[in-house]
């Protein structure tokens, strides 16, 4: 009798097609387009579920969802981080929790493509082109000779640095384990949050989400901005104050701010990043391409099936 498993949250439905699951017929897949909502919701549609494929942190994985699946044997989540997961919580029951390689330059692009828009309006013109709008309505702002302040330089903040300086930017950065040396590396030169905030046409966030990250870019952070200066969000919806975005674009004290990430996913629909047209509001799509789903889907099989061998792979940690 073959196992069951589960697919969540396959929003563009991709899954399917992104790997080969045939490799594991000993797992008979149900793929979930779309949210489940509650933690009662999740425990009820996943009722007699062995494996369980997550796309990133689309759906919590809580210590009352892992007790509630008895028969629960096997996670596997895209990428090597999931904090929708408790690990803990798993293998205390026995739940092996596997991620996979991901593609590291994705959410960098997406980072430039909101300051493009943001500064050129592309988007907004195609728009007005398309309703009738005889021609160009708006001045947009060059790049060149702009300063980008990038808070975390990881893998993707760096690859926005050099996309950035590619384009003749001017690039700060800060973070609070930042050092020189790593800032010579990336050619970026190393200043306090402070600098950062007030020097930047671009504040671009990328850190982990963490304790110590939450609100990172709190209200009084946002009153040092230049009032032509743009925030950037494409690393975790809570780094940023919601709150205080919403509040600064709408009252104008920042020139407006592009956001990928938010603190309730699926975003609701009345929400005012929704409305608000200085912002630029996108969907998650830092990770979400095409290529980063095969990596992910195919990872995904390659853990299954070494987990079904008694050879597990990718491992994942509390």
């Amino acid at each position: 009798m073959p196992y069951r498993g589960a697919i969540l949250d396959d929003y563009s439905k991709v899954a399917r097609h992104a790997a080969d699951w045939s490799q594991i017929p000993e797992v008979d897949f149900r793929v979930f387009n779309d949210p489940l909502g509650s933690t009662r919701n999740v425990i009820e549609a996943l009722k007699g579920v062995a494996v369980l494929c997550l796309m990133r942190e689309r759906t919590q994985i809580s210590r009352e969802v892992i007790e509630a699946l008895p028969d629960l044997k096997l996670i596997t989540s895209g990428g090597m981080r999931n904090a929708a997961i408790d690990i803990k919580a798993a293998n205390e029951r026995g739940i092996l929790v596997c991620g996979t390689p991901s593609i590291g330059y994705t959410p960098g692009e997406l980072t430039v493509g909101l300051m493009l828009e943001l500064s050129r309006r592309i988007g907004y013109e195609d728009r007005q082109m398309k309703a009738g709008v005889p021609w160009q309505t708006t001045a947009g702002t060059g790049m060149a000779g702009r300063t980008v302040g990038i808070i975390g330089l990881g893998k993707v903040g760096a690859h926005v640095a050099k996309i950035a300086q590619a384009m003749d930017m001017k690039v700060v950065a800060w973070s609070q384990n930042l050092t020189a040396e790593r800032a010579r590396e990336a050619g970026v030169t190393l200043v306090t949050k402070e600098e950062l905030l007030k020097q930047s046409d671009f504040v671009s966030i990328h850190v982990q989400l963490s304790a110590r990250t939450v609100n990172l870019i709190d209200a009084a952070d946002i009153a040092l901005m230049k009032p032509t200066a743009y925030l950037i969000n494409t690393s975790r919806g809570q780094c940023a104050n919601e709150a205080a975005v919403i509040a600064a674009c709408r009252e104008k004290r920042i020139a407006g701010a592009g956001i990928d990430v938010f603190d309730e996913e699926p975003l609701p629909l009345d929400h005012p990043f929704r409305k608000l047209e200085n912002v630029v509001a996108t969907p998650h799509l830092g990770y979400a391409t095409m290529d980063n789903y095969k990596v992910f889907y195919q990872g995904m099989v390659a853990n299954i099936r070494a987990w079904l061998d008694g050879k597990p792979i990718n491992v994942m940690k509390p």
